[in-house]
């Protein structure tokens, strides 16, 4: 089976494989944050739709999973099914993408910005799909800058700590950051480097009445 871009699957891991358990750690932060109807935009291979599904199965009426790549849109449907799960074909950057899929309490969006050219297009397409009050949980690995290639063979750039708290700042005001250090999430300390950042943003129950 071949991938395009980075796909993990879980099947082919040790349990006690580092990536694994980082990826894993992501999903169950984000279970708390779980409304009735929740995206999962590039989900991949769908491992972590399925876990907030079956974590969240009371607070969850429906989780659609996207994404670009048909191969794992296909493996997902066949080795996560499950009755509150849509997986389906798509591209974040897609202007269209939120008159196609509506609005959604909570949006999951992992290790997903580094990967396309325009990530300020992917957050308004993000703000655009959370419903008033929705939260938006956001990861990305630091690097080097927007615009600066990295080592990593799928990696257009790597945001900085600044940078990325700079693009969540231009579309929510509520926003909470956390880094993570292996399976673990903690808020900043200033003698410790970190290499990946989580942010919880919150859209305004009520929006500005002056926004275009």
């Amino acid at each position: 089976m071949e991938w395009t871009g980075e796909r993990l699957i879980p099947e082919m891991l040790k349990p006690t494989n580092g990536m694994l358990l980082e990826h894993v750690a992501r999903y169950y932060f984000a279970t708390p944050y779980a409304g009735e109807r929740v995206l999962d935009i590039a989900c991949g291979t769908g491992y972590g739709s399925h876990m907030v599904a079956k974590h969240c199965k009371r607070e969850i009426k429906e989780l659609i999973g996207v994404d670009i790549d048909p191969e794992a849109v296909t493996y997902a449907n066949r080795q996560y099914h499950h009755q509150k799960i849509t997986f389906l074909e798509g591209n974040a950057m897609d202007p269209q993408l939120p008159e196609r899929l509506g609005q959604f309490d909570t949006i999951l969006c992992f290790e997903t910005i580094e990967h396309v050219e325009d990530d300020r297009l992917v957050l308004e397409n993000l703000y655009k799909m959370l419903k008033p009050g929705g939260t938006l949980v956001i990861s990305t690995p630091f690097g080097r800058g927007r615009g600066i290639p990295t080592n990593e063979p799928y990696h257009i750039h790597q945001l900085t700590r600044d940078e990325f708290n700079e693009l969540l700042s231009e579309q929510f005001g509520d926003i909470e950051m956390y880094y993570q250090r292996g399976p673990t999430f903690e808020k900043p300390r200033e003698d410790v480097r970190y290499f990946i950042g989580v942010g919880v943003c919150r859209k305004n129950k009520v929006e500005n009445c002056n926004e275009d």
